[in-house]
């Protein structure tokens, strides 16, 4: 019965606030009115007041103790449960006093159930009430222990807002029905209604108080289960609420008028009558629940009438939103729904269109070309799309029109509905790509060289007229084939490589390429060529553009230009040899020198070096290095050379030496040259030397690392005044035998981005490792040459400067020869420091 009269709150039912408050007040003060009436009893039983007991005097039925306490306890927890919001602490003490009153009501009718008594009747009070008509004194009626254990269940179920309403409302109206009982007995004078036999019938006030509770328990949560079927401000609310009046007050009303005729001698069986009025009772209880049923589903569809009626509404805002014109008309063109855009779009309001044709509202022309296609659409069935150039209230404008039919469940078409976009600008953009497709034509066309456009796999998609003269094909010709068919058979494999590696790049970049690529003409022919490629990505697919250009003519111009300088080259590497000289090999002082022309000039600079004997003990050694490059800095390379040769063989100290080649390229204009020269005694175990700006030098002694030699350095050549400016400071240290030494120019270390002093320990560490465990010979000279090349240039074929690095191996004593050339001339023997 709860399922199918009621659940939770009742679905879509509408609920007032202030109603549902005064529902929630009407429990409470009902409960509080029968925990009062509760007390009162219980202070009866207290102070033995008789009135209290029993109200009306004469009467058996009397509030037993048991019966008080079970009200009190019922009407405190119901009154808390209904004043909410309840927190746990007096949640617990409403179920406490719920079951209170449930086990005094299970108890009671154990003792009536089995015919023994518990103990519990007189366990407050002796029952001292007069004219008590049974064999329990102090014992409750069993219809009281039974409301006191169904409003104990009801207040229990109330207390838990996970149960369903009904669990608590359901008993409440059992307690309910069961004190209205006992009030239809006094109202009509029969005390059967409440009294089983022999057992004690219920007090008046305690029937009073079960009516109240169950008031209390049915409305505890009034917009839940059957109380919400009551309580809602809906239909079925106001439907419910006239049905219970009637129940509530037509049958006492009719019962009572029964019992005045029967009084008066009309008829008789007052029982009979007090029992039509019971039945009545509940027989319109029962309608009014399914008239509340009834209620229900009305309620329903008008929430769901009002929630279609939203979505339309919803709806017609969606189409009024849409940027499209939208339109419905019937099948004689009448409008029943247009949008906002419809609206703008033709300057004709909504209210004006509706309910007229297309003629009355759109222009005539309009309105025929719009007649024609909705005809057109209903012949065929099915939608029809169509772009149409229609003059709107604004301007002329492109539209996409969409019609197709709407059709009854019957598949009868009933209206049409169409939908039109205004694809103006999407026109004009087609037109526009149009237009530049033809310039782009008219651009390949007029292009110099021949142009071929591909896809991503190499074929032609396009090409323009210079192809004909190049390759011997129409434009048309080639469309559709591979571009490598335009390469000879031999070199087709590696064109193809070239290309499928430029497309697989991640971002390939425009390129031209002119190396070992050739095309084939139509006679069968080859010619170089130069081609430009670059790519045009898209979602779809990449486009290749490759310009072909013939280079015959660039090649045979290369080709000259390189046998020109070629012979340029030959020329100025004699040159260069002619004045450098060849250094002489000395058995007593093994040496090797590397010696690389810039890349930048035709084989020729200004670096030179020179190995010198000078007596039977010493050798001299100078390495310069003319700024600039080319014949000009050979050419004072060579007298620079020469000069310098001659003045060592004299046997002049190394300061003089520099002093005297300084006041020769003084005289030269514009010159700037950095020299070293050195003098080694190897009987003595000493070097001299003198710098004039040049880089230092390097020595690597037999027992520790390599390291420079610290000796002054002098301005470079040719800085001071043309008659020779300051003395040449010159500088002798100690060198073991088996010690190696390392001259060289500023070609060798000098790099741009880096440090020079970092470059210069490189050398050095090079050099200790290229000769740590190798004895000082040629053959380990020249090893460690190679690989100081080898580590400070790299790359031999792209360096721009000069290379010039000359290593000398001082060997031990006793590995000396004994014969040694004489110098033609010597000097005085140079001191520690000189000048």
């Amino acid at each position: 019965m709860p399922d199918t009269l009621g659940a939770e709150r009742a679905e879509g039912l509408p609920f007032r606030d202030t109603s549902l408050a005064a529902a929630r007040t009407v429990a409470a003060g009902a409960a509080l009115t029968a925990a009062v009436l509760g007390a009162v009893g219980l202070i009866g039983w207290i102070w033995d007041i008789g009135v209290l007991k029993s109200v009306i005097p004469g009467q058996a039925s009397s509030m037993k103790p048991n019966t008080t306490v079970g009200l009190l306890a019922l009407g405190l927890s119901l009154f808390v449960l209904a004043r909410g919001p309840v927190v746990p602490r007096t949640t617990a003490a409403a179920r406490a006093g719920a079951c209170v009153a449930a086990l005094i009501g299970v108890l009671t009718l154990v003792e009536y159930a089995t015919g023994r008594g518990l103990g519990i009747d007189e366990l407050l009070f002796k029952d001292n009430t007069a004219l008590v008509d049974t064999s329990a004194p102090g014992r409750m009626a069993p219809s009281t222990a039974t409301g006191l254990l169904l409003g104990g269940a009801a207040t229990w179920c109330a207390s838990m807002p996970r149960l369903p309403a009904w669990a608590s409302q359901v008993p409440g109206l059992a307690v309910l029905t069961l004190g209205m009982v006992r009030l239809y007995g006094f109202i009509y004078s029969a005390p059967q209604l409440d009294r089983l036999g022999g057992y004690t019938g219920v007090a008046l006030h305690s029937a009073l108080a079960m009516v109240l509770l169950g008031i209390a328990a049915f409305l505890t949560r009034p917009d839940e289960g059957l109380a919400g079927l009551v309580t809602n401000a809906g239909t079925t609310g106001a439907l419910g609420r006239r049905l219970f009046t009637a129940v509530l007050v037509v049958p006492p009303l009719l019962g009572w008028a029964v019992l005045a005729g029967e009084d008066a001698g009309l008829y008789e069986r007052r029982m009979a009558t007090a029992l039509l009025v019971c039945g009545h009772a509940v027989v319109f209880a029962a309608v009014g629940f399914a008239s509340l049923t009834v209620g229900r589903r009305i309620e329903l569809a008008h929430a769901r009438a009002e929630w279609r009626v939203r979505q339309n509404q919803l709806l017609q805002e969606f189409v009024d939103h849409t940027p499209a014109v939208v339109f419905i008309k019937d099948l004689d063109g009448r409008f029943l729904a247009v949008n906002t855009r419809w609206e703008k779009s033709t300057g004709v309001s909504r209210e004006r269109a509706l309910g007229r044709r297309d003629q009355d509202v759109l222009p005539p022309l309009m309105a025929r070309a719009v007649r024609a296609a909705d005809q057109e659409m209903l012949a065929r069935g099915t939608a029809l799309q169509r772009e149409e150039l229609l003059h709107m209230a604004e301007e002329p404008r492109h539209y996409l029109t969409t019609l197709f039919p709407l059709n009854d469940p019957s598949g009868t078409p009933y209206a049409v509905c169409g939908v039109a976009t205004d694809i103006t600008e999407r026109v004009m953009a087609q037109r526009e790509v149009a237009r530049t497709h033809r310039r782009f034509l008219a651009l390949l066309e007029s292009a110099p060289d021949a142009t071929l456009i591909t896809d991503g796999r190499g074929i032609i998609v396009m090409a323009n007229a210079q192809v004909k003269p190049l390759f011997g094909h129409a434009p048309e010709e080639l469309v559709g084939s591979s571009v490598h068919d335009l390469a000879p058979g031999p070199r087709r494999r590696r064109h193809e490589r070239l290309l499928g590696a430029y497309l697989r790049c991640r971002r390939p970049e425009p390129m031209v390429v002119d190396r070992e690529l050739y095309g084939l003409r139509g006679d069968g022919s080859e010619f170089p060529a130069e081609v430009s490629v670059s790519t045009l990505r898209s979602e779809q697919d990449t486009l290749v553009f490759l310009t072909v250009r013939d280079i015959t003519e660039r090649r045979q111009a290369e080709a000259e230009r390189a046998e020109r300088y070629e012979q340029q080259r030959r020329v100025a590497y004699t040159l260069q040899h002619s004045l450098m000289g060849v250094p002489p090999r000395l058995p007593y002082l093994p040496s090797a020198h590397r010696y690389l022309a810039s890349v930048q000039d035709p084989g020729v600079g200004g670096d030179w070096f020179d190995i010198i004997p000078l007596d039977e003990h010493r050798t001299g050694v100078v390495i310069g290095d003319v700024m600039g490059r080319g014949l000009e800095a050979a050419a004072v390379m060579g007298q620079l050379r020469a000069a310098a040769h001659a003045l060592a063989r004299t046997g002049m100290p190394p300061g003089r030496l520099m002093t005297g080649l300084d006041a020769f390229v003084g005289d030269l204009a514009g010159q700037l040259v950095t020299c070293c020269y050195l003098v080694i005694d190897q009987d003595a175990g000493e070097i001299t030397l003198c710098s004039a700006g040049h880089l230092p030098v390097i020595a690597l002694p037999p027992d520790g690392p390599a390291r420079r030699l610290r000796a002054p350095v002098d301005v470079p050549l040719g800085v001071g005044d043309a008659g020779g400016g300051a003395p040449y400071q010159a500088t002798t240290l100690p060198l073991p035998p088996g010690s190696t030494l390392a001259v060289y120019t500023d070609g060798l270390v000098e790099r741009p981005g880096t440090d020079i002093d970092t470059q210069i320990d490189l050398l050095a560490r090079t050099l200790a490792t290229a000769l740590e465990d190798a004895p000082a010979d040629p053959a380990a000279l020249d090893r460690a040459a190679d690989r100081l090349v080898t580590t400070l240039i790299g790359d031999t074929d792209a360096h721009d400067d000069d290379v010039t690095l000359l290593l000398i191996g001082l060997p031990d004593r006793t590995d000396v020869p004994r014969a040694r050339p004489r110098a033609s001339a010597r000097g005085g023997t140079p001191g520690r420091t000189s000048s």
